[in-house]
């Protein structure tokens, strides 16, 4: 039954359930931006440190090379324009693969689920490596598969075991270009955000690690910090990232027209055309020749050496444990006043 489901076509869901993804997106990040910031204070460890640790960075990079520390545009990005951000998908932009598979094999490690579901997750991410990109029908059974198994397990249970994911299986798949993009948005004062159709736990615990801003990603249901195995909306994905970036830019204040934003997949296209800045990523073969066709910036890292494990900075807290409850209840209340 579960294979004829998987190859049976469905339709995506609607603008309402697009924007009720975005929106309970947006909701969960604020909300862990909001720990992670009370957290960071009460270390005192404050805007001041941060510029400062980043400034250190860039004097080490140089000392290493050499030479000046200086962007290869030097226009971009900016360091005097506290309104601009940056938005990185995550599944081969940021990582190589898809999150949601890499977080299946952790599961399977840990007996949550069986051989046969192992086998699936199996095929799944061999099909998602040989078509290059992200086919929502094709996602959408891979989410469906990842709800069945967390249903009935604890928020604080599946961040716990996420963490130990990352380590084991995730850390050693980022992509040093991009993760040098991101950072280059970092030191120049800029917010930085993962924007992921995976869960907002997982997507929260990468961008922790990466020393990004936060991460808009999945809010999954849950009640008591219990999962029911449904989603708030529907997965972030296409134009639900879109609704997810407008919604936080007017929630953190942002100018749009000089933020930037990264993606592999002609699926975001929606929300690179949101952004001043858009960079394609270790394109599919439809988004490079959107990109071309628009004169959007590319950059191609799977012909470089091997990704290297990027080093894990200090944990700032777990702010996403309540973000998606919090969501949750935030849309659901807003939907019934």
């Amino acid at each position: 039954m579960a294979a004829r489901r998987w190859l049976t076509p469905r339709r995506q869901a609607g603008t309402e359930r697009s924007v009720l993804a975005g929106e309970a997106a947006a909701l969960a990040a604020e909300a862990a931006l909001a720990t992670k910031t009370r957290l960071r204070d009460a270390v005192s460890a404050g805007p001041e440190e941060t510029v400062t640790s980043a400034r250190s960075a860039a004097s080490a990079r140089s000392a290493r090379t050499g030479k000046p520390d200086e962007p290869a545009e030097p226009e971009f990005p900016a360091h005097d324009q506290p309104r601009a951000a940056a938005f990185f998908d995550l599944d081969n932009t940021v990582m190589q693969g898809a999150a949601i598979f890499h977080f299946g094999r952790g599961l399977y490690k840990r007996k949550f689920f069986d051989t046969r579901d192992l086998l699936r997750f199996a095929w799944q991410q061999t099909y998602f490596r040989m078509a290059g990109n992200e086919d929502p029908e094709h996602m959408r059974d891979v989410r469906e598969s990842a709800l069945s198994i967390i249903k009935g397990h604890r928020v604080e249970e599946l961040m716990s075991i996420g963490e130990e994911i990352y380590d084991e299986y995730m850390a050693g798949k980022i992509w040093p270009g991009t993760r040098a993009l991101a950072q280059a948005h970092l030191d120049a004062g800029q917010r930085v955000w993962l924007v992921t159709a995976a869960p907002v736990e997982t997507a929260t615990i990468i961008a922790r690690r990466l020393g990004l801003t936060g991460a808009l990603g999945t809010v999954a249901e849950s009640i008591d910090g219990v999962y029911t195995g449904h989603l708030v909306g529907e997965p972030l994905h296409g134009p639900a990232k879109a609704e997810a970036v407008r919604a936080l830019a007017a929630a953190e204040d942002l100018d749009l027209s000089l933020c930037a934003a990264y993606s592999d997949s002609s699926n975001d296209i929606p929300i690179l055309s949101l952004v001043g800045h858009p960079y394609a990523i270790n394109p599919d073969s439809r988004l490079r020749k959107h990109a071309r066709a628009e004169g959007w910036r590319l950059r191609d890292y799977r012909t470089g050496r091997k990704a290297a494990k990027i080093g894990i900075p200090a944990a700032a807290g777990m702010g996403a444990v309540a973000g998606g409850a919090l969501a949750a209840v935030a849309i659901s209340r807003r939907r019934h006043s």
